[in-house]
């Protein structure tokens, strides 16, 4: 049997003072289908019609692409800002694919919603970019839950790039 290993996800964390970039997300499902965050978690509430939730810009590691490259071009492509990687924060897990999370540096631009989620954009499916606090993490639904804590902490310490 052959096993497929997941695709690694990129993520750009961008900073501005007490606040990190978020895009808020609003998914309707029909009762028939599935919710993607209920798959990722194993539960799935029998009347699931959609999900509030908020994640930081991010995506595929294309192939040959290394992590850190993905993480820029995906913030440019969900948000049309440009940046550098000022270092690797940390690893972990996000819907149970490999996620790597970079602080973005010299980010320049004003955000605006593109790409996929700019075209998948509408009432049954909204994507909004929004400047957050730490406080906010959980009202929002940050997913995944593992980083709020650290993010948090990345907020209070002032840990900004180099």
């Amino acid at each position: 049997m052959i096993e497929h290993m997941p695709i690694p996800r990129a993520v750009a964390v961008v900073v501005d003072g007490a606040r990190v970039l978020i895009i808020k997300r609003f998914l309707r499902l029909g009762s028939s289908e599935a919710c993607p965050m209920c798959q990722a978690y194993g539960e799935r509430g029998p009347m699931c019609l959609g999900h509030h939730y908020a994640v930081l810009p991010g995506g595929h590691v294309e192939e040959g692409e290394a992590a850190g490259a993905a993480a820029r071009r995906e913030l440019y492509e969900e948000t049309t800002l440009e940046g550098r990687v000022d270092r690797l924060l940390w690893k972990g897990r996000h819907n149970r694919r490999p996620a790597s999370y970079f602080l973005m540096a010299d980010v320049t631009g004003t955000p605006v919603l593109s790409g996929e989620e700019a075209a998948e954009h509408g009432p049954d499916n909204s994507f909004e970019l929004m400047w957050v606090t730490a406080k906010e993490f959980d009202a929002l639904n940050l997913h995944p839950a593992d980083i709020r804590e650290p993010l948090a902490a990345l907020l209070r310490h002032g840990d900004r790039p180099s």
